[in-house]
């Protein structure tokens, strides 16, 4: 669960965040991981408690039409994911290879690698979870070593991640800022954290043995939270220490001093600095030696594989339980991945690296419109004390997630707003136009349901509504029992 939180997304959030802003956004950092975890603990209770991940109680509760909607919504998210996880792959391999392998053959590579990991998956869950730490544990080494090396100024770090305040920032830091919560909590780790918790033996005849349960796996995600907060801190704290408030000219200069033959990608004029996955990887080993750089290759590759069967898994879940169809892993991987690689190819063929790394602001864009889609049935349903019996939520969460799940919209479709009124094609404008209220309409309809769930009064012309959508939200009740 904690590879979502590394993924090569998170890797540039992260950069982008420590050029443009500095130490100023770390408490942004700090608390959108904390609100991640609480959300993650309301995947937890769900999947312990009922026995069924997220996608199965939607299959059981949902109407069909609304269902595979939202199963749509949530593989848009997963194929997003992939893609950035396939970007971030790609690039690390070309630099790795000092540009040998293009970034179209990193692509292709990519193909491949996830079904290695479905031939480790054969030995056993366990065995795959230690590989996952494994590659973890070369993230913590590689990105800890750039934080040695740029030593960053620790008093103005400790002031950015625990003063919540951002002094001289303009609309460019609020942007990133948005930024940093939409690539953080994203909707597919929803799915994917209820469905985990199943691999281990709990005796649900027993509300203590729950209860524990429930504590260990809060505790054991809470560990492994922090471990990638440590990791996302040291990316920013790099960035901000050695790139915040430099101009392009600047680092140019540098990377000419040095003999980079990568100095070409930095613009040469006194615009600030921006950065993604590649341009990172550039300058720092103008600023700190090739060593630098090919450290920071072997992170980003460590990221982009590791999460590569976050998807993975997360897309074999959620079909298996919004269409009740149980494909083979090999059927589902093949399907996911070609969707994936399909346009992240062609754009690296056919446009250059700066097309390739500017997807990721498309795909961020992409999966914060798809947040909703997992944050309010989960909030539903460990709502409903027909499945959750006495481990439904209590007012202080109901109302608490209500508001977490509010902003965390609000920001993410504050994110979504930036990004359309940057374009500047009319139809575009139009056709946005007219899936935002599409779009609108359903979440309004999940929102509805939840409302239901948490016992909210609503008017008497919504009364007979209210009765009818309890009854299909509850229609399991029996079956459950």
């Amino acid at each position: 669960m904690s590879i979502a939180y590394l993924d090569p997304g998170n890797i540039e959030s992260d950069l982008q965040s420590g050029a443009k802003a500095g130490f100023k956004l770390l408490w942004v950092l700090l608390g959108a991981t904390i609100i991640g975890l609480l959300l993650q603990r309301l995947a937890i209770r769900l999947g312990v408690v009922t026995g069924m991940h997220l996608a199965e109680v939607c299959h059981r509760q949902y109407p069909t039409v609304p269902r595979i909607f939202l199963w749509l919504m949530v593989e848009l998210a997963i194929i997003g994911s992939d893609m950035q996880e396939v970007i971030g792959s790609a690039i690390a391999l070309n630099l790795l290879s000092s540009g040998r392998i293009p970034l179209w053959g990193g692509v292709l590579i990519t193909i491949i690698d996830t079904f290695g990991f479905l031939f480790l998956d054969k030995y056993g869950l366990r065995k795959l979870e230690a590989f996952f730490g494994v590659l973890i544990t070369i993230m913590a080494v590689t990105f800890g070593y750039e934080y040695v090396t740029a030593r960053p100024d620790q008093g103005q770090l400790l002031k950015g991640m625990f003063a919540p305040y951002c002094e001289g920032c303009g609309p460019a830091q609020l942007e990133q800022a948005v930024g940093i919560v939409g690539a953080v909590i994203m909707p597919h780790n929803i799915y994917l954290h209820s469905a985990l918790v199943k691999s281990r033996e709990v005796d649900r005849s027993s509300r203590r043995e729950i209860k524990e349960a429930n504590k260990y796996f809060f505790i054991e995600s809470s560990i492994a939270l922090f471990v990638s907060f440590l990791i996302n801190v040291f990316v920013v704290a790099v960035f901000a220490e050695a790139f915040y408030g430099r101009t392009n000219a600047e680092v140019n200069l540098v990377c000419n001093k040095s003999g980079s033959p990568n100095s070409h990608l930095i613009p040469v004029d006194n615009n600030t600095l921006e950065v993604d996955i590649l341009k990172g990887g550039v300058v720092l080993g103008c600023v700190f030696g090739p060593a630098a750089l090919y450290i920071w290759a072997v992170g980003i590759l460590a990221a982009g594989q590791s999460s590569t069967m976050t998807g993975t898994y997360s897309g074999q879940f959620v079909m298996e339980g919004f269409l009740n169809l149980r494909w083979s892993r090999f059927s589902r991987v093949l399907l996911t991945r070609s969707l994936a690689i399909t346009p992240t190819l062609l754009v690296a063929i056919f446009q250059d690296v700066q097309d390739l790394t500017g997807m990721n602001d498309f795909l961020n864009v992409l999966q914060s419109m798809q947040l909703p889609f997992a944050l309010i049935p989960v909030l539903t349903f460990t709502s409903m004390p027909s499945l959750m019996n006495d481990f439904a939520n209590g007012p202080v969460f109901k109302v608490g997630g209500g508001l977490v799940i509010l902003m965390v919209c609000s920001i993410n479709m504050y994110f979504v707003v930036v990004y359309v009124t940057a374009l500047s094609a009319v139809w575009l404008y139009v056709l946005a136009a007219f899936l935002t209220l599409v779009y609108l309409a359903f979440v309004g309809y999940l929102a509805f349901l939840c409302l239901v769930a948490l016992g909210v009064s609503l008017p008497d012309v919504c009364t007979k509504r209210k009765n009818d959508t309890t009854v299909l939200i509850e229609r399991q009740l029996e079956f459950d029992t």
